[in-house]
């Protein structure tokens, strides 16, 4: 197929093609920011949820925190230093997601866990249930273990104190 050309059957590829070249771009872009940190760091590179997923893993996990932050501060703006970079070289907005040492990974879990927490109360009480303000990742996690629990959810308030409301059913 002559560069320009689409067809029905290549879109769909386009897609998977554009994901693979966005987390491409930000291993390159990762990789030498470790280099410049003088940090020891694996990049592993996934598509998961139409959005490229870029993770960075060490043997040494504690040398990696230092890119995460506390509570994931440094972490977030990594991610958006991340998609700026590749912003640039694509001229396209990325959705890339990016996890060091596992943070993300462990901090879904905990937030599922909350969700389906919070979703238990709502239904023995038959009461909305607010939660603490979290980042936009945070909500979404939470809003997907309600839904999974069968409840509604709706956020409220602005940033940066925009929380979870859990609704009855």
């Amino acid at each position: 197929m002559t560069e320009g050309t689409t067809s029905a059957a290549a879109e769909g590829g386009d897609t998977l093609t554009r994901l693979e070249q966005e987390g491409e771009i930000a291993a390159d872009y990762l990789e030498g920011l470790l280099d410049i940190a003088d940090l020891d760091g694996d990049i592993d590179m996934d598509v998961e949820a139409d959005r490229a997923a870029v993770s960075i893993i060490s043997d040494s996990a504690r040398e990696l925190q230092k890119l995460v932050g506390r509570d994931g501060e440094v972490l977030e703006a990594l991610q958006e230093l991340t998609r700026l970079a590749v912003h640039r070289e694509t001229g396209d907005r990325s959705r890339l997601m990016l996890d060091i040492a596992g943070f993300r990974a462990k901090k879904r879990a905990e937030l599922a866990e909350l969700g389906a927490k919070a979703a238990g109360e709502v239904k023995s009480t038959g009461q909305p249930v607010k939660l603490d303000p979290m980042t936009p990742f945070e909500r979404k996690v939470v809003h997907d273990a309600i839904a999974a629990a069968g409840l509604r959810s709706e956020s409220e308030g602005e940033e940066p104190q925009r929380f979870v409301v859990v609704l009855p059913a």
